[in-house]
């Protein structure tokens, strides 16, 4: 994670608006306990591109551990909402995205948590950390599977 810290750090000072650098920053940044760093740069995702789900569910997550409970839950119910709605088939271009449904799966679990009276904070940490794992291995599976079935036209 160190050296995805360094790398992104380095393509977010040549080009914040690269790719959803900013969010991949911040994302690095959550998952080594850097919240305020997290912050800083995920805001300035959402600013960048106010359309990116990943950004807004990283952000309020982040949110919630620094202990801002309150714009934490309303930036996710804005991020989930967001997601629910793009992430289905075609999203980012794949074809058969989330074929076995785990991540709408994992939207509504969240978005449950979301609403549901007793908001206990862990769960919802808990339940948002596998959505973005869930998303992240489905996105590694769809670009692994794109270019085994690309390759051979380039032989």
């Amino acid at each position: 994670m160190d050296r995805a810290v360094v790398a992104l750090e380095a393509v977010v000072m040549a080009d914040p608006t690269y790719k959803d650098s900013l969010t991949y920053l911040g994302r690095a940044y959550y998952r080594k306990g850097r919240y305020q760093d997290a912050f800083a740069i995920l805001q300035r995702a959402v600013a960048v591109n106010p359309d990116n789900e990943m950004a807004w569910i990283s952000l309020g997550v982040t949110q919630l551990q620094l202990g801002e409970n309150e714009k934490g839950i309303e930036t996710l119910k804005s991020g989930i909402t967001l997601a629910s709605k793009v992430m289905v088939e075609g999203y980012h271009n794949y074809e058969k995205w989330d074929i076995r449904r785990t991540i709408q799966t994992s939207i509504r679990r969240s978005a449950f948590l979301l609403i549901s009276e007793s908001q206990a904070k862990e769960k919802i940490i808990q339940s948002v950390n596998q959505l973005l794992a869930q998303v992240d291995d489905e996105e590694n599976f769809q670009k692994n599977t794109h270019v085994q079935n690309v390759a051979p036209l380039y032989r």
